[in-house]
């Protein structure tokens, strides 16, 4: 029997958005869509590849609005999250007969959810609108706390503003239909989660590891809901990334900037923060983390099978990515701060001086899962 769908309630300053997530969510939620979208234009902001695989749900939803759906396609993946894209959006909603009452749906994956809900927060200064995550990576994290944005050049989600969602919807029946290379960087942000807030989800990962990468619903349902749980719990604390939020980068300052260097298109997000959880677990290391309890991730990280790091590429050499994290949307005039793990369950903020950066970045691209010998460095925290 599939486990029940569960329902969470992230309060924010802008209201509550509920949250339905599990195998069986999109019928469970579906009077709260069919409420939302009554006597509304809607619109859906997805990709042909969504259409394809699940075009279904949105023709069962469709009759809930008042004239239907209109669909707006956009590419695939990150390249879709530019301004160019977001500037034909706002055309099209305006030629579409877009008002500040209409709706609008997020349905697909991260990129998809974070462009989406940048388009609606700034169309006639905001209008609602509701992530349905088609992802695992989306369900876990992406399309729950109102960040949306689009990617400059120089940076992954450097333009942006905070929209919460009306609701989210995340059936983890969907999840069945995506490669294991989608499957492995969503896990990589539950165990970014799992990590830092939530070690029982943690152990639960570990065990169920094998049925996660095969896309087992049943599975795949309770870790999405807790590390969403987790989530909720923090956002709720600090709604736009004041303090303890920011403990929800781990493992991301290095991984934009590897996900930078690459075009957005060597590493996908997840194979990229993994990475990058490798190098904070080396600096956490040298700061007291236990040896212990940085194996234990490198140990699970290390069963995802990660593609290796491109090193032969000009652009994944250590000035390259130096200049790439300078450029990070977290720094400030004094620097750059670092999430690490304390102990599991547990992290700190720490600004790290960009000259120990320097200097550690070529031994960890050298051998990024070898711990053997971090820099014994001296603590300051935040």
């Amino acid at each position: 029997m599939s486990p029940p769908v569960r329902r969470l309630e992230l309060q924010h300053p802008r209201g509550t958005t509920p949250i339905g997530i599990g195998a069986g969510a999109f019928d469970a939620m579906q009077s709260d869509l069919a409420n939302w979208l009554l006597e509304k234009r809607a619109f859906v902001i997805t990709s042909a590849r969504i259409l394809a695989l699940h075009g279904d749900v949105l023709a069962r939803w469709a009759p809930l609005a008042s004239g239907g759906f209109e669909v707006l396609e956009i590419p695939d993946g990150e390249s879709a999250k530019t301004l160019a894209v977001a500037g034909d959006l706002w055309n099209r909603l305006l030629a579409g007969g877009g008002k500040r009452d209409s709706r609008i749906l997020a349905f697909g994956g991260g990129s998809v959810g974070d462009l989406a809900g940048f388009v609606a927060g700034a169309f006639l200064r905001g209008v609602e609108f509701a992530q349905v995550p088609t992802t695992l990576l989306a369900q876990v994290d992406a399309a729950i706390g109102g960040k949306t944005g689009v990617d400059l050049p120089l940076g992954k989600n450097t333009v942006g503003l905070f929209h919460h969602p009306r609701f989210v919807i995340a059936d983890a029946s969907v999840l069945a239909t995506l490669p294991r290379a989608e499957l492995r960087e969503g896990l990589v942000e539950a165990i970014k989660m799992a990590a830092l807030l939530d070690v029982e989800l943690l152990s639960r990962i570990e065990r169920d590891l094998p049925k996660l990468l095969d896309g087992d619903p049943e599975a795949l349902g309770p870790v999405a809901a807790a590390a969403a749980a987790a989530k909720v719990a923090v956002v709720e604390r600090d709604p736009e990334e004041a303090g303890e939020r920011r403990l929800l980068n781990f493992g991301h300052t290095l991984g934009h900037a590897l996900e930078a260097a690459g075009g957005y298109g060597t590493l996908r997000h997840g194979e990229a923060v993994a990475y990058g959880l490798l190098f904070a677990l080396r600096l956490a290391r040298g700061r007291g983390l236990a040896i212990e309890e940085s194996e234990r991730i490198r140990a699970l990280l290390a069963r995802l099978d990660l593609p290796p790091l491109p090193l032969n590429d000009v652009a994944f050499r250590p000035e390259a990515l130096l200049a790439l994290l300078a450029r990070d949307k977290k720094a400030t005039e004094e620097g750059l701060a670092w999430v690490l793990a304390e102990r599991l369950g547990r992290g700190r903020i720490e600004r790290i001086p960009s000259a120990e950066i320097a200097a550690e970045l070529p031994r960890f691209l050298a051998a990024p899962w070898d711990f053997a010998s971090p820099l014994q460095f001296r603590p300051r925290a935040l």
